[in-house]
């Protein structure tokens, strides 16, 4: 199998190719780097690629390979794998983006992210950053800046966003694995809409050290790929206390234990419901068809319907607006034509919101909190669609959900919302057939710290045939 060939596969392979001996590190980061000049002037997934320092990090593997120190590099779990973060994350000697303009005047990191480090300590290699919208404050990825990211699968439709550069460079073959981040459906969306798996781990189960923040009360750090296994490595790579520099507020201490050998467990014993409500009143029919299809391969009958789901997405909305706004200020107020206007008009209303507002909001996401983790007594997991409906046009601006006209971009988290407000860990996985042409994604929701059961029902699904994520055809 050719390097180009093996990129089109899961990290996981690509690893244990590397390991034997049937490819080197650098031919496969080369083959990445080659995918990437062929096909991103169609996708715009990257609004950097790391050449220079890629093929160096390359041939450390391959020289560590066949040093002394061998045997120990062979155990590395994502060995020569090339993978790329979402421009919010740091990058040594690169301005940390965040999508947006005005960062790029900034002075350039001086170190990589904390979980850059980790997938390299891991055997990675990063080769790039990746488009998103400004500030990670939208779902579309239709950056003024860089330029829309495009869905491979469908070059004319969105790719979701914010974390829009991350889904649709592991769609298109660039890279098998990538980071981003989901304040409210950031990795999800995405996720669904480009067909790929997604997680979004518990609220602060992932140091955010070395991320640029949206929202420090919600702002989630999790990966994208194209199996469950791969996704299970990454985590496993990247789990665990802060231990580089400042422990970051959002990151829990917690005993940590992998996930990998948990795969094989399956579903069978877990008690899973299929949440209802809310989560069928705002998905369209191709939504509907795939959580059905995930229930039914599942053998999943029960439906659930979680309290006061409404106001806890209304209080993630304000929660959102004001803490956001908070972080930009001195710019509103002195360059506010720089902001993407999108943003900026999103950004200004939130200044202007009441500390009351506020306030009571934080005390709604926690009597929301409380209540679903009651459901999570009766039920290990749950079901529901990851976004209402498949990748939209590029440019669309609304959506029509149960007989209403909606702004689309922010009705694309309408499902997603509600979950990370309370920051529960969710694997996003892709289902074919429900819509004509293209795929959409099921959340695969846990209780707090149970990534390995969501991670489980992934595999379990993916085992069966019911999820997959294939590479688009753009060559």
């Amino acid at each position: 199998m050719t390097p180009a060939d093996l990129l089109l596969k899961d990290a996981a392979a690509m690893a244990q190719a590397v390991r034997s001996g049937a490819v080197s590190a650098v031919a496969l980061v080369q083959a990445s780097l080659e995918r990437i000049a062929a096909t991103e002037g169609r996708v715009n997934a990257f609004t950097s690629v790391v050449r220079d320092r890629a093929l160096r990090r390359a041939a450390q593997v391959d020289g560590s390979l066949a040093s002394a120190h061998g045997v120990r590099t062979r155990e590395l779990p994502l060995l020569g794998v090339p993978f790329a973060v979402k421009n919010l994350f740091d990058i040594a000697g690169l301005p940390t983006l965040a999508g947006s303009k005005i960062e790029a005047e900034r002075e350039p990191a001086r170190g990589d992210a904390t979980l850059v480090r980790r997938l390299e300590s891991a055997g990675a290699v990063l080769v790039g950053a990746l488009n998103m919208d400004e500030y990670a404050y939208g779902f579309t990825t239709e950056n003024s800046h860089a330029g829309a990211t495009h869905n491979p699968h469908d070059l004319d439709r969105i790719a979701g966003g914010s974390s829009g550069g991350s889904g649709a460079a592991v769609a298109a073959g660039q890279v098998p694995l990538t980071l981003g981040s989901d304040t409210n459906g950031s990795i999800r969306v995405p996720a669904s809409l480009n067909g790929v798996f997604g997680l979004k781990p518990t609220f602060g189960r992932l140091p955010r050290t070395g991320s640029y923040p949206f929202v420090s009360s919600l702002d989630h750090l999790g990966p994208f790929a194209r199996t469950a296994r791969d996704l299970a490595l990454a985590y496993d790579a990247m789990q665990g206390p802060e231990r580089f520099g400042p422990i970051d507020a959002g990151c829990a201490q917690r005993e940590v234990e992998p996930v990998t050998h948990t795969l094989s467990r399956g579903a069978q014993s877990l008690r899973i419901g299929v949440l209802g409500g809310w989560f069928r009143q705002q998905a369209m029919p191709e939504a509907l068809a795939a959580v059905d299809a995930v229930a039914q391969a599942l053998g999943a009958s029960r439906t659930v319907e979680l309290p006061l789901v409404e106001a806890g997405r209304a209080a993630a909305f304000l929660i959102t607006n004001s803490e956001g706004a908070a972080l930009h200020l001195n710019d509103l107020r002195t360059r506010p034509q720089d902001f993407e206007p999108l943003s900026r008009d999103r950004f200004l209303a939130g200044a202007l919101l009441p500390a009351a507002w506020v306030a009571r909001a934080q005390r709604v996401r926690r009597l929301y909190a409380a209540q679903v983790s009651r459901v999570f007594e009766r039920f290990d997991i749950l079901l529901a669609a990851a976004t209402p409906c498949a990748a939209t046009p590029i440019g669309a601006e609304w959506l029509e959900l149960q007989g209403k006209r909606m702004p689309l971009r922010p009705s694309m988290g309408v499902l997603t919302q509600p979950i990370s407000c309370i920051g529960l860990p969710v694997c996003a996985v892709p289902v074919w057939g429900a819509h004509d042409s293209m795929p959409i994604g099921v959340q695969i929701i846990g209780a707090p710290w149970r990534e390995d059961l969501v991670l489980r029902v992934a595999a379990e699904l993916e085992s069966a045939g019911a999820v997959q994520a294939p590479v688009a055809r753009l060559a």
